[in-house]
């Protein structure tokens, strides 16, 4: 999402970098390049201005100027800022210090993501906290909004209210607590109605509803690709309703990125999750550090971890390990890789956590590299023998015809998977004839097929 501020911002430090010593000249030009970034990425106004005045306040300290590498000192502060601009160190999580069952009231524009966005909560509620969840549907102005509610429960696994054709939002949500009180529900998720737009009606009804309920969180769900309109949205229900936090959606889109920069400063409410994609479990605690982090360059291990934590068989990734290391390592144990990979994200994804590989991410994006490759392999190797996938030398002319014709690909893919996985197979034997001394010994390029030495720019 933060693509193109991010590579704006790194292209001014990259500038900053390269000079020895700076001076208050030079640092008034690089914000000045930063300025426009952010006011291109859609950040509010205020808050552009805000941000340059603290960078500029702490930039042109004498100890700065005067330091080693004064342009390092000025990404820190630019980090330093955008953090506490995101909303402080530290993931804020969801208020359930209140008396069970606790309301948690669900609020936005149609359209924003809000009904799936409490399904995804409820999951989440449900596995990371083990609490019992009952999700009710207020919407009683869209077609089949309380059926689609009840459809995402049954997914997430937990309890949705019943459906009584004629009741007012009030008398749902009258029920929905009584319900909660009545069979020992810990959490009750309200998902209110939406409008096209911001309306006196839709603010009465929310109004009254959070009366009526008295929730421990007011969460405000916004779509993070309407930009400025999410801020504008935002400062709305905020200045109705006094929410506690924001819930942004569809965070792997292509939007510019600056509305999540201005929302603790517009609302002075936390950002507390973001939603990127449709599926159920789709939901990430926001992290401003680690945002912060993956905008300006510096990645996002701790988060690309608890990825690989969360979506990678950690008994099944052991096993692999030592076939590779034993050197019986197939291309049944290949495609299990494959599988496991798939599961944290696209490539693009995964390698923009990384520190520094900012560029890398950008020429993997500008290169039109097939982002399909990893489903392309796990189909050919699934088009194969059990026989053809343990021994693939066995795999010749009309093999590789008939692997290409099942899988959808070309005799040419095939090549390649083969090619790729005789590669890697070549430097799995020599890692384990170096062993560890000769490997740090002699480094990585004594492991490395000639094809791939070859290729290196250096």
């Amino acid at each position: 999402m933060f693509d193109t501020l991010s590579s704006k911002l790194n292209g001014v430090f990259e500038g900053l970098r390269k000079r020895g010593r700076l001076s208050e000249l030079d640092i008034a030009e690089a914000l000045r390049e930063v300025r426009l970034a952010l006011l291109e990425a859609d950040v509010a106004l205020p808050v552009v201005k805000d941000f340059i005045s603290k960078v500029r306040d702490a930039a042109t300290q004498v100890e700065v100027l005067d330091s080693v590498a004064p342009g390092q000192q000025v990404i820190k502060i630019v980090n330093d800022v955008m953090v506490e601009a995101l909303g402080g160190a530290g993931a804020v999580p969801l208020n359930l210090s209140a008396v069970a069952p606790v309301p948690i009231l669900m609020v936005g524009l149609q359209g924003s993501g809000k009904t799936t966005t409490s399904g995804k909560i409820a999951l989440r509620l449900l596995q990371r906290e083990k609490k019992k969840v009952l999700l009710a549907s207020l919407d009683t102005q869209r077609p089949a909004a309380q059926l689609q509610l009840q459809q995402l429960a049954e997914r997430a696994g937990v309890a949705s209210l019943p459906i009584i054709a004629g009741q007012t939002p009030i008398e749902i949500a009258r029920r929905a607590m009584e319900t909660g009180r009545r069979e020992v529900y810990d959490v009750v998720i309200l998902d209110t109605a939406g409008r096209l737009s911001i309306d006196m009606a839709l603010m009465d009804e929310v109004r009254a509803i959070r009366g009526e309920t008295n929730p421990a969180e007011t969460l405000l769900v916004v779509d993070a690709m309407t930009g400025q309109d999410a801020v504008n949205t935002a400062k709305a229900f905020n200045d109705a309703l006094g929410i506690t936090g924001i819930v942004m959606t569809r965070m792997d889109g292509d939007a510019r990125g600056g509305a999540a920069l201005s929302m603790r400063a517009i609302t002075g409410a936390p950002i507390k999750l973001t939603g990127s994609g449709e599926k159920i479990d789709a939901l990430e605690e926001f992290h401003p550090e680690r945002v912060a982090g993956r905008i300006l360059g510096m990645g996002d291990i701790v988060g690309l971890v608890e990825k690989a934590a969360e979506h990678v068989d950690e008994a099944e990734a052991e096993k692999l390990a030592a076939k590779m290391l034993a050197g019986k390592f197939d291309l049944d144990d290949y495609a299990k890789q494959l599988k496991q990979i798939t599961k944290m994200g696209s490539i693009s994804s995964i390698v923009g956590m990384l520190p520094g590989m900012g560029a890398a991410k950008e020429a993997l994006e500008n290169a039109n590299v097939d982002k399909t490759i990893l489903a392309k392999q796990g189909a050919m190797i699934s088009s194969m023998t059990m026989k053809e996938r343990r021994d693939p030398d066995i795999i010749k002319a009309s093999r590789k015809k008939r692997i290409a014709a099942g899988s959808g690909t070309t005799v040419q893919d095939v090549n390649k998977l083969l090619k790729q996985f005789d590669d890697m197979s070549t430097m799995m034997k020599k890692m384990r004839k170096l062993g560890q001394k000769g490997l740090m010994r002699h480094g990585l390029g004594a492991i490395m097929p000639k094809s791939m030495q070859q290729r290196r720019p250096y």
